[in-house]
């Protein structure tokens, strides 16, 4: 387990004890709205072409950085439901 993994499961495993099934399944659910992820694919392309200006880059990285605490949010939530559903 890297050290970034541990940091995030002290941190969030507490927090997502405290989900019920439906917050577990919304958070599990959650997806970017249009605007959002059209902003994204419009960054995420000119990124494969190599043509973001340096404010974009660090937009990007935001951006990307959100998306993956979120992805790590979603799979902790998912292995909420899956206990709640062997219990």
């Amino acid at each position: 387990m890297s050290m970034t993994s541990d940091v995030l499961d002290r941190v969030l495993d507490p927090f997502m004890d405290c989900l019920t099934p439906e917050v577990a399944k919304r958070v599990a659910n959650l997806r970017a709205d249009a605007e959002t992820q059209a902003r994204l694919d419009d960054l995420a392309q000119r990124a494969n072409e190599g043509q973001l200006s340096p404010d974009d880059q660090a937009t990007y990285d935001r951006f990307l950085d959100a998306f993956h605490f979120v992805t790590i949010l979603q799979a902790k939530a998912r292995e909420v439901l899956r206990r709640q559903a062997v219990s």
